[in-house]
């Protein structure tokens, strides 16, 4: 009989993945409860989590292409490109200092080894320069 190990970093980026899948399905279900209660919100969303991703940008070469969420990417766009997060997921994300509230605005990474793409823009404001690893965290809706 033979034995398949699967590598430790292999293991562990799907670990997190489903993890990460499973806190935005129990985020979501959170905010579709939160505005069928006709609630309006009185404060900021929050940060839940905190986790840690390799991340790049696909530049200027992106620009106006059509994402799989219905927009067109500008250079101006402010967003990331992630492979399973829903199309308007509110993410933070963290880098040198810069605490930014962004959202899912296309399906990617578009290169291997990123778990997911920041916009052209988003990479400018952060000051991210190739492939880099960041903190990020969903943003629940504030109980309000």
């Amino acid at each position: 009989m033979s034995v398949y190990r699967v590598p430790g970093a292999a293991l562990q980026l799907v670990l997190a993945t489903a993890a990460a899948v499973l806190l935005a399905a129990a985020i979501a279900a959170a905010v579709s409860g939160w505005r069928s209660g006709g609630g309006s919100p009185v404060a900021s969303p929050q940060p839940v989590g905190d986790l840690v991703a390799l991340v790049g940008s696909a530049g200027p070469a992106a620009f106006g292409r059509h994402t799989a969420c219905g927009g067109v990417l500008r250079p101006d766009t402010l967003g990331i490109a992630h492979p399973t997060l829903p199309c308007g997921a509110r993410i933070f994300i963290d880098y040198h200092g810069l605490h930014v509230l962004t959202q899912v605005v296309d399906r990617g990474p578009y290169e291997p080894g990123r778990a997911f793409d920041v916009t052209d823009a988003l990479a400018r404001r952060l000051g991210l320069e190739g492939v880099q690893p960041v903190h990020w965290s969903y943003a629940a809706a504030p109980n309000g």
